[in-house]
């Protein structure tokens, strides 16, 4: 079995988030299957995908702060400035986390661990809804 669709994340202010829900309620097909794969691509050169803490938000913080220190806004080495002082801290975070995250399948559900989930790591202060390739093989 293959499905593929595009999922549309709900607009979010620059952070860390857990998107775990909203992934499984876009691929219901997820439930059906004992084994397999779930490949999701964010569509975004501001944005990325990551796995996880999933219960406590002080990670969550933690990360965006620790990125933010580690790719500062404003360094004047930058070129690339016309879309605004978190565009280029934007893209250089992307590259560094990832666009893309490949999980497994097993008994109807993402195998993550028990403290895992999914986050939008969102880089930009104001973006819009972010769109997410999701493409699931697996079998019943």
């Amino acid at each position: 079995m293959w499905q593929q669709r595009i999922l549309k994340l709900a607009p979010r202010s620059r952070g860390f988030h857990l998107v775990t829900a909203e992934v499984l309620e876009g691929m219901p097909e997820i439930g059906e299957l004992d084994v397999g794969l779930l490949h999701l691509f964010i569509q975004h050169t501001s944005a990325s995908l990551a796995i996880n803490e999933n219960a406590d938000p002080d990670v969550r913080g933690d990360l965006e702060r620790h990125f933010n220190v580690m790719v500062p806004e404003n360094a004047p080495h930058y070129e690339h400035t016309l879309e605004g002082p978190d565009d280029m801290p934007a893209h250089i975070k992307t590259v560094l986390i990832g666009e893309s995250l490949t999980l497994p399948i097993r008994d109807g559900a993402p195998a993550l661990g028990t403290w895992q989930g999914i986050y939008l790591c969102e880089h930009r202060d104001r973006a819009g809804g972010r769109r997410v390739v999701a493409t699931l093989q697996g079998e019943r």
